[in-house]
């Protein structure tokens, strides 16, 4: 999609962080924006300052993890803006702790947000988008643990291998449409990935007591998310499918890829 001017796109987990920087790209191009999170306060302050940077945009309270409230949110930016034409699956969540310390609370949090919140934002969005017939794209947020598996963070790469997969799969199903996949993976960005406890259910029971020291750490010398917000925006823009902004993973691909090829030998 060279040209977004006029369009409209719609970002879950978009009061801040990746989301908030890939609506802010999308703005500057022209795009009306639909941010939809689960956070009331942060939202609308999100709203505010696209508003106050010229942006048209609407924020809507969405949870992910329940098909209903996605429906109800994507019926809102239908009847603000008549339409949508770039979907970005971004919300997520990051419980750690070793796989067999976790919870199946834990898991249904995780899954519910990280892979079913993108299943939902397929399942009502895309179909609208097809029927309109203007083309458009899908960004499914997943990460580098979508791709290398990382200790501590089991739950979290499960449902990114998830996202990964799916959006594979996706790309080819869409591609008769006219109707463009990309599957975003960074790496450590500055985000509040480390706190997302701070929102999970209370019926799950509490969650971790304090950020997890590793993911704090990593992520308070990380990436700035406006430069993911651009490497997404120039994705969109050129059909890229994979993107992938942290050129410094090459060595964890090149490893896993060697091992899986070696395993192809069968002498």
């Amino acid at each position: 999609m060279e040209d977004l001017a006029g369009k409209v796109a719609f970002v879950t987990g978009g009061a801040s962080g990746i989301g908030l920087a890939m609506a802010h790209a999308f703005a500057r191009e022209g795009s009306k924006v639909v941010l939809a999170d689960i956070e009331v306060g942060p939202l609308e302050t999100a709203a505010e300052e696209l508003r106050a940077a010229g942006a048209d945009v609407i924020g809507v309270n969405c949870d992910v993890s329940d098909h209903s409230s996605v429906v109800a949110a994507a019926a809102r930016a239908v009847d603000a803006f008549g339409k949508v034409h770039v979907l970005c699956n971004n919300a997520g969540v990051a419980p750690s702790g070793a796989v067999d310390e976790t919870t199946p609370e834990d898991w249904k949090w995780c899954l519910g947000v990280n892979l079913m919140g993108v299943v939902h934002g397929i399942q009502v969005l895309v179909p609208a988008i097809k029927a309109h017939g203007e083309g458009g794209h899908v960004v499914n947020t997943a990460s580098i643990a979508g791709l290398i598996a990382l200790p501590t963070l089991g739950i979290y790469t499960a449902t990114k291998y998830a996202v990964v997969g799916l959006s594979e799969t996706l790309r080819g199903e869409l591609a008769p449409f006219g109707i463009g996949v990309s599957v975003l993976c960074p790496s450590f960005v500055k985000t509040r990935l480390h706190e997302s406890h701070r929102n999970r259910p209370a019926e799950l029971g509490p969650g971790p007591g304090e950020p997890d020291p590793f993911m704090a750490q990593m992520l308070s010398t990380a990436t700035d998310p406006q430069v993911i917000g651009e490497r997404v925006l120039r994705g969109v823009k050129r059909g890229d499918f994979y993107i992938l902004p942290h050129p410094d993973v090459k060595l964890g691909f090149n490893a896993r890829a060697n091992e899986i090829l070696a395993a192809c030998d069968l002498e």
